[in-house]
Order: C-alpha cells, then structure tokens, then sequence
C-alpha cells in the first residue's frame, strides 16, 4: 500500500520526537513518503500530487486545518472523477492521526484524541482492512467554493475564530483557554441587535433575523478541552447538513442554549429563537452586510452570500 504522509511541522500537539516515532510506525505498514507542509494551501497541493500519482492512501498529521486542505486536494485532483453513484473508491483513502488543538474531525470519527493511541487505531483499521465512506459538505461564495469535513460558521462563532487567529500569527498558541476566553470578550463587545442574516432553500422556508449561523456535517461541532460541544446533535457524515441559527444573542437567551449544548446529547436544543435545519442537501444563507466565515475552523473573510450543500459519500477513511 503506497501512502504519502503530509506532516504539519508546526501541528500544535506534536513535536519532533512523536512525529519521528509515528512516521516509523507508518513505515512498518505501508510504502510511506513523508512530505512536510510549509504553508497555507501546500497540503492541498501535496493530496492532489498523490491522487495523480497514484498513491492508496493520503495520511495527514496535523490539525483540522491541514485535514481540510488534503480533503480538498483529494476533491479538486483533476483526474479525480466521481462515480455516478457519488462513489469515493476511486480516490485515495485518508488516513488522519490528530495533531491538532482540538482534532473535531479525528474525534469526530471516534478516534483517540492522543496522536500516538490514534496511530495505533489506524495501524489496526489497515490491518484489519477497516475502511468507512463520508459525505462532505461544500460551501461556496462569489467564484469560489471549498469542501469542509465537519463544520462550518457565519456571524460570532467566526468571529471568534477571526481573533485568535490574529492572537497565534503574534506567537501565542490556540488553546481551549484562549478561545474560551476570546469568546466571552467578543460576546460582550458584539452587535446583539441588528442581526444581518436570512437563510432559505429548495426545500427550506425562509428565515431571516438570524445573527449566527452554525452549518454542520457530523456532531460534535467542536470541543472545549475534553467536553464536546453539540449544537446539532442528530448531524453525521452519513446525512445531509444541519444547521442552528441564532435569532438572539442576548443573556438570557444564551443561558438558557450552552447547558443544552455541552455534552454528548441526542436531543435538539429548544427554544422559542432558534432555527434549526437536518439532513439538507443544499441551502443558502445571505446577508444585509459583510459577516465573518470560517470553514473547519479556517476564517476566510467576510461574505454576504454563502451556498452550502451536501456532498454525500465524498471519501473514504481508514478508521
């Protein structure tokens, strides 16, 4: 089994020793050829090298960044044709250790949040011929578009993203601390009165007033430390989009939705200003003005339109 194994250098739960003892490891299954990142949109670059090249598998060790970019490149490959059933099997496989901060789409998949147990688990999936097939979802803005495995955001969750992004370009790590409170400060400073965003589609009625808007493809939609956090408790990789949008930001109104987030849960948050979507295969969120968008915890800019829909059996995982 020929595999190309994309490296982030600067993956924040890793360092140079583990990668070495992981890269071994790898070796001793399959025919590896390692290849490091060495900025923005290489990893997506290096997996459409390997689907042209032939290779079985694209392994990543990284964060969710670097997890989306091999995606991606997997996706776009040019000789990468689907199969009219929306087959992935003509792709490589991905394969992912997580090396990341919070690692959503490892996790997601139920693999150890540890790069070294997860190495492991997949060292048994190849053994063991353990393969499993997800769908994706697909954004996509002006003349532009991109795939997300397990999340994306308009409004304050982007917003948040936007400024520790700007905090880790000065130095200074992502933790679970820092957005934590990088939220709470955004919170109090954040517009909660005008929101801008309405949201429609082929089989969804239209609903405007929306300040936040959370699309997902699995749940949980992302960690704090330990605690999943699971606004969209019924999305998977095996289902459509889902989404919960936000027509309050208020106090009370936010008191009342974080308790019934936090946990493993498989009941829908309720409330009187909550819009919430399952198993959509396409629909459209607009904008009265600019708002912040992040795919996979990648801010992207500002949008006033954004077409999400759902791209089902996408890839095929060893896990």
């Amino acid at each position: 089994m020929r595999a190309m194994l994309l490296v982030n250098p600067k993956a924040t739960s890793t360092n140079q020793r583990t990668r070495d003892v992981l890269i071994r490891a790898l070796s001793a299954t399959m025919n590896l050829k390692v290849e490091e990142t060495a900025y923005r949109g290489h990893a997506a670059l290096l997996s459409r090298k390997a689907h042209a090249s032939g290779y079985d598998v694209v392994a990543v060790l990284g964060g969710d960044g670097t997890i989306n970019e091999a995606a991606n490149g997997l996706l776009d490959a040019e000789d990468g044709k689907r199969g009219s059933d929306g087959s992935a099997a003509d792709r490589p496989a991905l394969l992912v250790i997580p090396g990341g901060s919070a690692n959503v789409f490892a996790r997601a998949l139920g693999l150890p949040n540890s790069p070294v147990e997860a190495a492991g688990a997949v060292l048994e999936a190849i053994r063991d011929g353990r393969r499993r097939t997800v769908g994706l979802g697909q954004a996509l803005w002006g003349d532009e578009s991109r795939y997300f495995t397990f999340c994306s955001g308009l409004g304050y969750d982007a917003e948040v993203i936007r400024a520790v992004e700007g905090m880790r370009g000065t130095g200074r790590k992502a933790t679970p601390t820092r957005y934590v409170n990088t939220a709470l400060h955004h919170y109090l400073s954040t517009d909660k009165r005008h929101a801008a965003m309405t949201v429609a589609g082929p089989d969804v009625p239209a609903a405007g007033n929306i300040f936040m808007a959370v699309i997902s493809n699995t749940s949980p939609w992302t960690y704090v430390g330990s605690r999943p956090v699971c606004p969209t408790p019924w999305a998977s990789f095996e289902t459509g989009l889902d989404l919960l949008g936000l027509q309050r930001l208020g106090l009370p109104s936010m008191i009342r939705l974080i308790p019934q987030i936090m946990g493993v849960r498989d009941t829908l948050p309720a409330g009187p200003h909550l819009v919430q979507l399952h198993d959509e295969r396409e629909f459209t969120l607009t904008a009265e003005r600019p708002v912040a968008f992040q795919l996979d915890g990648d801010y992207l800019g500002e949008v006033e339109r954004v077409t999400f829909r759902s791209i089902p059996n996408a890839l095929q995982v060893l896990v």
